[in-house]
């Protein structure tokens, strides 16, 4: 024990502690805790810490769900030539979502080296920007009505641009979409590192943020869950409010049956709104327009790959 307590990095323990944190802080948000209930967890802590225990052995563990996996020879169709232009991107969905593209054009600039695993470089919006923009009702420390509400708002923008049907109409709730905390924590570390000089205190996130990412083909024929386990130690799982926007500015992704569809790691969903987030979003592309619906965690589907974002190494 205490040998594989040293070859634990700082860094590492800092990340499992944030993701503690960000667990309080989701459940406070989505009225699972408040005052008299927090101190019934205080008062149980024993048993609270064997569960925290428990959890820890279950998702430390590697190699789970090697069944998972299913060939597949599915991929990209052929109008997909990559992601465009960065700049080119960035003007798009600043026209889309009347963002300011200014901060992400400038980041855009001078890019680091694409990370191993990455296709290229995507534009995406911030979910905060869009909040403000379009639903400046919605308080800001409600970080998950935020997130559904931006999706929703991206719905609705592929719907006005081409033929798009949403199994999950009604259902983009903070009770039943939330993003998966891996994801949180990396795009907090990318907004905060796009911002604009760093010399400035408090300089504002930029409205548009820059990921590299990889549409689905590294991990073509994995369950969700699967997929999440493989993830290198730099790759994360994007979300549908990301999806769907780089379907947007790239709108020739989907356009067909025969092709490889995206599911959506970086989001979790729970079908009966119970707490139990069984399921993950995907997009895909089937009776003349893109759809959006929901699949089990460990179904493996040749025609289907997982998004991933990478941070640089």
């Amino acid at each position: 024990m205490k040998t594989s307590i040293t070859t634990v990095t700082d860094g590492q323990k800092k990340q499992i502690r944030r993701f503690a944190e960000d667990a309080l802080d989701r459940a406070i948000a989505e009225g699972l805790l408040d005052k008299d209930s927090i101190q019934n967890l205080i008062e149980n802590g024993d048993e609270f810490q064997a569960d925290i225990v428990a959890s820890i052995k279950k998702h430390s563990l590697g190699n789970q769900h090697p069944d998972e996996e299913v060939p597949s020879n599915y991929t990209y169709p052929k109008e997909y030539k990559g992601p465009k232009p960065i700049a080119d991107q960035i003007k798009a969905l600043a026209e889309i979502f009347g963002l300011d593209p200014s901060q992400a054009l400038e980041f855009a600039k001078n890019l680091p080296k694409l990370p191993d695993g990455a296709e290229g470089w995507f534009a995406v919006p911030s979910v905060d920007a869009i909040v403000a923009k379009h639903f400046p009702e919605v308080t800001p420390l409600n970080g998950a009505q935020k997130y559904c509400q931006a999706v929703q708002l991206v719905h609705a923008k592929i719907a006005a641009s081409r033929s798009f049907y949403n199994y999950r109409e009604g259902q983009i709730t903070p009770a039943q979409l939330r993003v998966h905390a891996r994801t949180a924590h990396a795009l907090d570390l990318i907004a905060e590192t796009q911002k604009g000089d760093p010399s400035r205190q408090g300089e504002a996130e930029a409205d548009i943020l820059i990921v590299a990412a990889q549409l689905g083909l590294r991990h073509r024929g994995k369950s969700v869950r699967r997929a999440r386990e493989v993830f290198v130690q730099n790759e994360f799982g994007l979300g549908s409010l990301a999806v769907g926007s780089i379907i947007l500015t790239h709108p020739e992704r989907l356009v067909r049956w025969e092709e490889l569809d995206m599911d959506c790691p970086g989001d979790e969903f729970s079908p009966g709104a119970d707490g139990v987030f069984s399921r993950a979003p995907f997009f895909d592309f089937d009776g003349g327009g893109v759809r959006f619906g929901t699949s089990r965690l460990g179904n493996a589907d040749d025609r289907y790959g997982s998004v991933s974002l990478f941070l640089p190494q």
